[in-house]
């Protein structure tokens, strides 16, 4: 029969009848709203499941005019930005060139003067460009040389001239892929290794490197040809701007230090750690520094030491590798290879960590004992070193997937929650979408121009999976208040690190092509200064680098303002992607 009001009314159905007439009303309300908006859901971190059939136009910002969109009644920011002042600005670093805390340090004897020391409040100074400052040289040509007046540091040349780690040539410097250990060449180096130990499989099983005392990198950047990602690591030292060369060439880096404190890596995170001639003292406070590594290496992962105890007979070196052979069966590695190779007259001897607790369980004594895991931070932020073995996990005779398939299968330390997994691989959908249909599509980004990336809150690593096919890369940043997922970044064969951003960052300035950050600032805004978060930014950008946020427009109107202050051009894209473009204005241009 027929449904009508009327026929509802002459037989009394009345509950019936509101019903029907609210369900009408909401949904008039929906047609009308969907057919208003302009946006769609791209919100983090749920997947979704509708795309924009084309890019929509962008807004865009002027440094001197509003626009749809923007808060027009949003004065600027600041009305005077000002370089930072003082000697060596240039590189300017501000948790590691913190003069006055590094002079009140009461010991030097652990490499506390190179680890972090932040002032507060954070700076809200820019700081200058070097003079004669150029766009860098596009990859894969800035591998092997970058331009002198980006990177002006010439003292590595002469000091390290008999091993050729650089060389300068008119306005360049030249990378010939030599080293302290690398007197064949660093290609021959690796070959050598895997020949030595062919499980290693570099690209295939061994993804993800940790190089310890890296130089200018040579050891990462080769490495990239066989599918590896190596974090170089080196604190900001004596060894001028070695860090600064790496990632003005394009590899992976980060500055650091292990002394007093933790490396801000999780727990079992790398495949393989290598370290050649980088002048750590394993043995150092009751190999302390040596437990570090233990605890960042993944259970059945490599060490890889190339150093003259290995090979030398002195009185010196024998002490050490007597030392190494004591605390390096305290932890349980055991010696899978050492070897001396003729032509270039160095040796190296490789070590393995344990899969299993068995070895830990039947050792003669309890030293060093096992971490309580009870105690534990949850990261490694401003921790400081332990005593202790670090419990293996419960997956820990489960090796991630071979390359490149662990990128998208099921991470061994992915939550054993019911809807871990599928969380996780929507999280995946959600970015290649996003980044595939928009950010590669209608921002206005040349990303032939783009190598060195950050996401300063990664998540799952979900935007940097969805680029793998590009040829850039990108530091996960994981904010030490959010959920702790870098594990699950590391066994996806990417690179990450832990990070508050009320701080700043451990990097050089200019440094990186692009900064993108999804959701961030909501939370960030609560705790920290918005204006000295932006500075960072700017510190961090090379000129003609980017910022891409993805955020509310109540955000979005609070930041622009700022980014405006800084001559940047801003463009808004669907009222929730913000790009900021930086060009090569200082406050001393005028």
């Amino acid at each position: 029969m027929a449904l009508s009001v009327h026929n509802l009314l002459k037989e009394r159905k009345y509950p019936f009848a509101f019903a029907f007439f609210l369900l009408l009303i909401f949904v008039t309300f929906l047609l009308i709203s969907n057919s208003q908006s302009p946006i769609t859901n791209f919100t983090r971190p749920g997947p979704f499941s509708s795309l924009p059939k084309s890019p929509s136009p962008l807004t865009v910002i002027s440094s001197n005019t509003s626009s749809t969109g923007i808060d027009a009644n949003v004065d600027n920011a600041i009305d005077e930005w000002e370089l930072c002042k003082g000697p060596g600005m240039v590189d300017y670093i501000p948790c590691l060139d913190n003069w006055k805390a590094i002079k009140a340090l009461q010991s030097r004897r652990h490499m506390e003067h190179r680890e972090r020391h932040c002032p507060d409040p954070s700076p809200r100074c820019l700081v200058p460009l070097p003079q004669g400052y150029k766009i860098r040289v596009p990859w894969p040509k800035s591998r092997d040389m970058i331009w002198y007046n980006n990177v002006p540091h010439p003292k590595l040349v002469e000091y390290k001239k008999d091993q050729r780690w650089v060389v300068k040539s008119g306005d360049y410097f030249i990378f010939p892929g030599g080293g302290t250990q690398f007197k064949d060449g660093v290609d021959h180096y690796i070959e050598s290794v895997e020949k030595t130990l062919p499980v290693i499989e570099w690209g295939k099983k061994t993804r993800v490197i940790l190089d310890v005392g890296c130089g200018v990198a040579s050891f990462g950047g080769s490495l990239l040809d066989k599918n590896v990602i190596t974090m170089s690591l080196a604190p900001k030292d004596e060894h001028e701007a070695q860090i600064q060369f790496a990632l003005e060439r394009g590899i992976p880096a980060t500055l650091s230090v292990i002394g007093t404190q933790k490396l801000t890596f999780p727990d079992n995170s790398y495949d393989l750690i290598h370290c050649a001639r980088c002048r750590v003292h394993w043995d150092a406070d009751g190999g302390k520094p040596l437990m570090e590594l233990n605890r960042i290496l993944r259970p059945g992962g490599y060490f890889i030491w190339s150093a003259t105890p290995v090979y030398r007979n002195d009185e010196r070196d024998k002490n050490v590798w007597k030392s190494m052979v004591a605390i390096t069966e305290s932890i349980c590695w055991k010696v899978v290879a050492k070897t001396f190779y003729e032509s270039s007259q160095i040796g190296v001897v490789i070590y393995q960590k344990p899969v299993s607790s068995s070895c830990y369980e039947n050792r003669k004594g309890n030293n060093p004992p096992l971490c309580d895991q009870a105690i534990r931070p949850n990261n490694s932020w401003y921790v400081s070193l332990e005593s202790c073995i670090v419990p293996l996990p419960s997956y820990s005779d489960k090796w991630p997937s071979p390359w490149p398939e662990r990128l998208t299968d099921k991470p061994p330390s992915l939550s054993s929650e019911s809807d871990a997994e599928e969380n996780f691989k929507g999280d995946t959908r959600h970015w290649s979408a996003l980044v595939s249909e928009v950010y590669l599509e209608g921002l206005a980004i040349n990303w032939s121009n783009v190598r060195n990336v950050m996401d300063m809150n990664a998540g799952y690593g979900g935007f940097a999976a969805a680029f793998i096919n590009l040829p850039l890369w990108v530091m996960n940043v994981v904010p030490v208040q959010e959920s702790d997922t870098l594990p699950v970044i590391f066994d996806r064969g990417l690179i990450g690190i832990y990070h508050d951003w009320c701080e700043s960052f451990n990097t050089y300035p200019r440094t990186y092509d692009l900064l993108h950050c999804s959701f961030l600032f909501k939370n960030l805004t609560k705790r920290c200064d918005i204006i000295e978060v932006a500075a960072e930014i700017d510190r961090i950008l090379r000129p003609g680098g980017y910022l891409l946020v993805q955020d509310t427009m109540e955000i979005i109107n609070k930041l622009s303002p700022i980014l405006k202050s800084l001559h940047w051009s801003l463009n808004v894209h669907q009222e929730q992607f913000l790009v900021g473009k930086k060009d090569f204005w200082r406050p001393d241009n005028e």
